[in-house]
């Protein structure tokens, strides 16, 4: 079984990346981030085409997460089980200031039961800037899925849990640990969210079986970003022993974050379950090399 989880960043605008990209990777599931749509809006036909049930939860121009699957869905939860969320679609009252911002009423929390698995496609808040009020709220959400895990699931059933997870599980997953120091993403009490995820019993998927370095899932849109790698793995595939025993293989599709079409400022990431899935070139032989020589310091003389 092959699954993966991809911030598409605007399933509207990357629709045809998308599909595209379902027929050369061919997973059997698909968790995606940042959809930004509502459920009536949510593209179901053209994944049926592609052979796949779409299982939406969204909200309209924010956040939004699904769930695209070849081997069915069943007892889909929403929020962790918490409701509706607040209606962000054209023309609703969506303007949130610092001081009301609750990332608990948006969708950011899909999870059904696919091939025997439960999977979650999550998406977690950006937190902005250290020590706002958005930031706290980012800590809050991962706590809300700490509590959700703790109530309602095991770390001996077949879970995974895969999305934007917005942090840096270590030093070795941003392009400069130096030059991130002190931001988002890379700030310890983020990472000890992470921490928290594995002790109760998660394991970092991608991590168990690929150790390259300079692979990363998010670079920024501004230029040359991509082009120097300076990018971070903040898409991740976290998963119970049951599962995490079976992945045989883990990588990034950088090839996806090319484009064109105009693709997503995240690359999709890809594991396969118990045998390999269809081959395809994820775009990173001799990318490294071509990268480390544009950005060599020139001598001087």
């Amino acid at each position: 079984m092959r699954i993966a989880t991809w911030n598409v960043n605007s399933l509207k605008a990357r629709m045809e990346a998308v599909e595209l990209w379902l027929d050369r990777v061919r997973p059997d599931i698909l968790l995606m981030q940042e959809t930004k749509l509502s459920d009536a809006d949510a593209p179901v036909m053209p994944f049926a085409m592609h052979g796949y049930e779409l299982v939406h939860h969204g909200e309209g121009r924010w956040n939004g997460v699904a769930i695209a699957t070849k081997v069915g869905a069943e007892d889909v939860v929403t929020n962790f089980g918490d409701g509706q969320v607040r209606d962000s679609s054209a023309g609703a009252a969506v303007a949130v200031g610092e001081d009301d911002f609750d990332p608990s009423d948006e969708a950011r929390m899909l999870s059904a039961v696919c091939g025997g698995i439960r999977v979650v496609a999550l998406y977690a808040p950006n937190g902005r800037v250290v020590g706002s009020p958005f930031y706290e709220g980012k800590l809050r959400w991962f706590r809300r899925v700490d509590r959700w895990l703790a109530e309602t699931r095991s770390p001996t059933e077949s879970l995974l849990l895969a999305g934007d997870y917005n942090v840096t599980p270590a030093d070795e997953d941003v392009w400069d640990p130096v030059a991130a120091h002190g931001g988002t993403h890379v700030s310890e009490p983020e990472r000890e969210a992470l921490a928290r995820l594995r002790a109760w019993g998660l394991v970092d998927t991608y991590r168990a079986v690929n150790e390259a370095p300079g692979r990363f899932s998010w670079w920024d849109y501004r230029a040359g970003m991509f082009h120097r790698n300076e990018g971070m793995r903040i898409d991740l595939l976290y998963a119970t022993e049951p599962v995490a025993g079976r992945v045989i293989w883990a990588e990034i599709d950088r090839q996806a974050r090319k484009g064109p079409p105009t693709p997503s400022d995240h690359a999709p990431v890809v594991i396969d379950l118990d045998e390999p899935g269809h081959p395809f070139d994820p775009g990173w032989s001799g990318a490294l090399e071509r990268i480390a020589a544009r950005t060599k310091p020139r001598s001087r003389r």
